[in-house]
């Protein structure tokens, strides 16, 4: 088990306080195989093994809570981390409304059944 200060390199606060909890994650295909390529070290920094794991998961868009869980990490921890691979140029983030707005708009019809069902309950 490592300390999640030791994962961070002692830092306990993400440089970006943009990242939230459902925040999508994708992982810059080319920036990235590149990165990996070129071994361990990416820019100024080495990549370790956890940012290698977030680039991996992070092929297909998740959300930050869901990266933090496959982690099995605190999600300020990998706030800390998605934070360094953005800076970086290995990932993009991007608030969840303009995915939905990427795949062709939000579904009122849907939204509206969801909440009608939480009613319910």
């Amino acid at each position: 088990m490592v300390r999640p200060y030791t994962i961070t390199r002692g830092r306990t606060a993400p440089e970006r306080d943009d990242l939230t909890l459902i925040t999508v994650i994708t992982t810059v295909e080319e920036e990235a195989d590149a990165a990996l390529a070129r071994g361990s070290r990416a820019g100024a920094r080495g990549l370790q093994p956890e940012h290698r794991l977030i680039l991996d998961h992070c092929r297909r868009p998740a959300a930050v809570a869901e990266v933090a869980a496959g982690l099995d990490l605190p999600v300020s921890v990998t706030k800390i981390l998605l934070g360094d691979l953005v800076a970086q140029g290995l990932l993009k983030a991007r608030a969840p409304l303009s995915v939905a707005r990427a795949a062709g708009g939000v579904d009122l019809g849907l939204l509206t059944a969801v909440r009608e069902g939480l009613r319910r309950l």
